[in-house]
């Protein structure tokens, strides 16, 4: 089995088959997880990298945030979500701009509306994680609800937990 069909592909697919390399690597290191499980950690981790990237900083305690978060909401060991955390994040700075749209659109297709609106909250606590989600944050995570076909109401409760963090409310 190829690993475009692995990961739910089809030869009409082949065309997208180097836009989800992302989703592929990360899953790959997954390989003792069942497909769909795997592509569901992949996703979800480059998606929180996507947002610690926004402003082309990602901290410490972002990355931290990831792993925690990772591991917390996927189930996996503290090792193997930290090395998923370090594949997402080195391939969202190197890939984001080309990948972003891709990956969120695989993560919308195969989550329900509850892991839709969990990811939207940590997204938040990822960007928090610092003490400050900045515009680029902010107006990131608000790209990814709209991708993930979440309205805006769904957005502004996410968002309203974390205000305190928000840098255009901050002296």
């Amino acid at each position: 089995m190829g690993l475009l069909e692995w990961l739910g592909g089809s030869q009409q697919q082949a065309s997208d088959e180097s836009e989800v390399d992302t989703v592929r690597r990360i899953a790959g290191e997954l390989d003792t997880l069942p497909p769909d499980r795997a592509r569901y950690v992949a996703c979800f981790a480059y998606i929180l990298g996507r947002v610690a990237n926004a402003d082309f900083d990602v901290s410490d305690e972002e990355v931290a945030a990831m792993e925690h978060l990772v591991a917390e909401r996927t189930d996996l060991p503290a090792v193997q979500a930290t090395l998923v955390v370090q594949i997402a994040k080195q391939r969202n700075q190197l890939f984001g701009g080309t990948d972003n749209f891709l990956v969120t659109r695989t993560f919308e297709q195969m989550a329900d509306l509850e892991q839709k609106r969990s990811l939207l909250d940590c997204l938040y606590a990822v960007s928090a994680a610092d003490h400050t989600i900045s515009a680029q944050e902010d107006q990131e995570i608000r790209r990814i609800s709209s991708e993930l076909n979440l309205d805006h109401a769904e957005f502004i409760r996410a968002r309203a937990k974390y205000t305190e963090h928000l840098s255009v409310l901050q002296d």
